[in-house]
């Protein structure tokens, strides 16, 4: 056991407020739904009945419980590892390496032994839950090839990053953290690059839409909002889940298009331009640049309360650290920064629900009528069973979306204005 001391006092606040929050949140929406789970709202009649509805607050329940657990059992584990001494004498394992060299070997047995404990509850989720309510289309051999894949390129990319971060720590001078902030952006754009060309179709099938006549049409929407499409796939997204979806990617002005198959099966094709015309207006408003900058200005100020903190060395003792090293230092930044990440998260929260609202308007106004998105929301709501009921307070804290009902409601009255 280490010593507490005041610093590792206030830590140690901040961190059950977080955990007990956030358990109280989740009960709340969960009473929540429990009373107000068997009330179809007026924006859902003729889609949402009685039955659905009662599998909605099914799945959203099973979801919710199998999250509690997993959060108590990993943040009580974390918090009780912290305190019982056992970083610190893991660290010492590697007295007298190469800086870079230790910092690798810590953060790969770290997430080695973290990655092994997740490993239930993400097999339950997929292999319980998803599967009781006809989601999950994955075999276990399947999965485990995703897994082993989602490791190598986790460890490949995540120790390339490590590594130029400690080098630059130990070797760029007092203002490393303004280089190795611009490795840290110039890496998450590497990584976008990357994403949809190279490491995407590592684990899915990505085939040129065979539907002319959809194909046509949203060519023909993206050239009008002055968009250049590189291509529109269909991903075989149903090999693995039932659940739809569609995105863009790409950076400039070349963009792509992705599918899932089960979206064009189960969609009309107003409903899936309704949809792609929600993901322009996240475009044309520039939202995708704004989070960027938002993004970079919180890891600068990040960067720069790092550099301020790593050479304080009371910061290493009240953690149980003899003396300071970069890499350990980056682990102590990584786990205070988490219950400043909950204070933030409203405010992020709040700017990505407004970015949502202007979407779901441009939609209406591309589309000229809010009958698609409402439609193609509806639809979506009921084939993914999304919870139409949750509390405020959840919303306030973990939808980057408006609520649905909220999203419908919005989509009809303003349609007068753009009719």
């Amino acid at each position: 056991m280490i010593e507490i001391n005041w610093f590792l006092g206030i830590y140690i606040f901040l961190f059950s407020t977080r955990l007990a929050a956030e358990l109280a949140v989740d009960h709340l929406n969960m009473a929540h739904l429990k009373s107000r789970g068997h009330e179809v709202p007026p924006a859902f009649e003729g889609t949402i009945d009685a039955d659905v509805l009662a599998k909605i607050s099914r799945y959203t329940a099973d979801k919710h419980r199998l999250g509690i657990v997993r959060s108590l059992f990993m943040n009580l584990l974390f918090l009780v590892l912290l305190l019982s001494g056992i970083f610190p004498m893991f660290s010492e394992q590697f007295t007298g390496w190469h800086p870079v060299l230790a910092g690798l070997v810590f953060f790969a047995g770290l997430a080695v032994f973290f990655g092994i404990l997740e490993l239930p509850f993400g097999l339950y989720h997929t292999f319980v839950i998803e599967d009781r309510y006809g989601f999950n289309t994955k075999t276990f051999r399947l999965w485990l090839s995703d897994l082993f894949k989602s490791t190598v390129i986790g460890a490949v990319l995540g120790g390339a990053l490590l590594t130029a971060l400690l080098a630059l720590m130990g070797a760029a001078g007092p203002f490393w953290w303004v280089w190795a902030w611009c490795v840290f952006i110039g890496f998450q754009l590497l990584v976008t690059v990357l994403y949809p060309t190279v490491i995407a179709p590592m684990f899915n099938t990505f085939t040129p839409l065979e539907n002319t006549d959809l194909g046509d049409r949203i060519r023909g929407m993206a050239e009008a909002e002055g968009i250049r499409l590189d291509g529109i796939f269909k991903m075989d997204a149903s090999q693995r889940t039932r659940h739809s979806n569609a995105y863009f990617t790409g950076l400039g002005k070349a963009k792509r298009i992705v599918l899932f198959d089960s979206l064009i099966e189960s969609h009309s094709v107003d409903e899936i331009l309704a949809v792609l015309a929600h993901e322009i207006g996240h475009l044309k408003k520039h939202h995708i640049v704004k989070n960027l900058l938002i993004m970079s200005l919180i890891s600068l100020l990040l960067f720069a309360g790092a550099a301020a903190l790593l050479r304080w060395e009371t910061l290493y003792h009240s953690f149980g650290f003899a003396s300071p090293a970069d890499y350990i230092g980056l682990f102590l930044i990584g786990i205070l920064w988490e219950p400043m990440g909950f204070l933030l998260a409203p405010g992020m929260m709040a700017l990505s629900r407004r970015h949502e609202r202007q979407a779901d308007r441009f939609a209406l106004r591309v589309m000229g009528s809010p009958e698609p998105m409402v439609s193609a929301l509806r639809r979506l709501a009921k084939d993914n069973l999304s919870n139409i009921h949750p509390h405020p307070i959840y919303v306030l804290l973990n939808y980057s979306h408006p609520p649905l009902v909220e999203r419908l409601e919005a989509l009809h009255r303003a349609a007068p204005e753009h009719a």
